[in-house]
């Protein structure tokens, strides 16, 4: 009987530890709520050509093949080369300034994505500096000033395969709608300005960025034409604030950032996280990209009208860049709401 009992108790001690960190996963993870289903038939072209990509062509006398599925399984068997798929949508008007983000499962083996021509996401290098990314889920964020609420939206997807099977060939594809738990009552995804390299004079309202690459926030600057560069990279962004919440004090709420930061309001310092020169060269700036950023403001400090945002990053190694959000303005009430719902556990028996 003894015995029994005691096994009994390893056995629950078992379940506890493998059990609740897995519950905890799932309590705290993002939720995805599917507003466009793209699984289906697309447009399907081999080879490459750069007008592909853009919404006014007409694909009326391209060959049609399912997704998710390898191109080989749909009459294309034993081709390697490059391809393009092409598929429209219709969004509600409803999803304005929502989060939304393109879920195109597995591709075999790189890939570009264009919504009505503009890129939005890429994975893996194309030829001459190929680098796969065969098994590398596809989740690209939109721009809400991409999409068309009148109309048709364009997806232009261009592959390239270098061996065995290719093409879109595995998951869950569609449009998601992103909840992080948080209402943000400004949204600040999308186009951002963004250079490699310090310079002090970056932070000021006035500079003149118009030169400046312009990349998707969230999003990794490795997805996004810098591969594996790691060193110091500048965000700015311009937006025009209406007191759209009306508190006397906000928070600016910056997602996660690899790997530490400092960031700039109209030309002044609002925070900070990690010591960039101090903490790189000890190489601790891994446990940083995991943290919320989250930044207190006065709202006498935004101005009625044209705000910039300068955020100064230092990536210590692999990928970098504003990764995560939400990206936008927020309460201090809604922020301090969230903060605490996370840091709420429950027990083994509360689940």
């Amino acid at each position: 009987m003894a015995t029994n009992s005691k096994n009994n108790v390893i056995s629950l001690l078992l379940i506890v530890f493998v059990l609740v960190p897995l519950l905890s996963q799932s309590v705290y993870a993002q939720e995805y709520n599917r507003i466009v289903r793209l699984k289906g038939y697309w447009k399907f072209s081999i080879g490459d050509k750069k007008e592909w990509k853009e919404a006014s062509y007409d694909d009326s006398k391209w060959d049609k093949i399912y997704v998710p599925s390898p191109w080989e399984d749909e009459g294309f068997h034993g081709y390697d080369g490059y391809a393009w798929y092409r598929t429209d949508f219709e969004i509600s008007s409803k999803y304005k300034n929502k989060m939304l983000m393109l879920k195109l499962g597995k591709i075999d083996d790189v890939d570009e994505v264009y919504l009505n021509g503009k890129l939005v996401g890429k994975s893996g290098e194309f030829p001459p500096h190929y680098r796969t990314a065969w098994d590398l889920e596809r989740e690209y964020e939109i721009p809400n000033n991409l999409l068309n609420y009148n109309g048709k939206n364009i997806i232009a997807v261009r592959v390239y395969d270098e061996e065995i099977q290719g093409g879109i060939y595995w998951g869950s594809i569609g449009i998601y709608e992103k909840s992080y738990g948080m209402t943000i009552d400004k949204n600040l995804e999308g186009d951002w300005k963004f250079t490699r390299g310090d310079n002090w004079k970056w932070k000021d309202p006035q500079f003149d960025d118009s030169r400046w690459e312009t990349l998707r926030v969230p999003g990794r600057w490795d997805s996004q034409g810098y591969s594996d560069y790691d060193g110091f990279g500048w965000y700015r962004k311009d937006f025009t604030w209406n007191n759209e919440v009306n508190d006397d004090e906000v928070v600016l709420v910056l997602g996660k950032i690899d790997d530490m930061d400092q960031v700039y309001l109209n030309g002044e310092f609002v925070g900070s996280t990690g010591d960039m020169i101090a903490e790189a060269r000890k190489n601790l700036a891994i446990v940083y990209y995991k943290q919320l950023r989250g930044y207190r403001i006065e709202s006498s400090k935004l101005k009625k009208g044209r705000n910039v945002i300068a955020v100064r990053i230092f990536d210590n190694q692999e990928e970098g860049g504003i990764y995560e959000g939400p990206i936008g303005i927020t309460s201090m009430k809604e922020y301090l709401h969230y903060l605490s719902s996370k840091d709420k556990r429950k027990s083994f028996f509360d689940f």
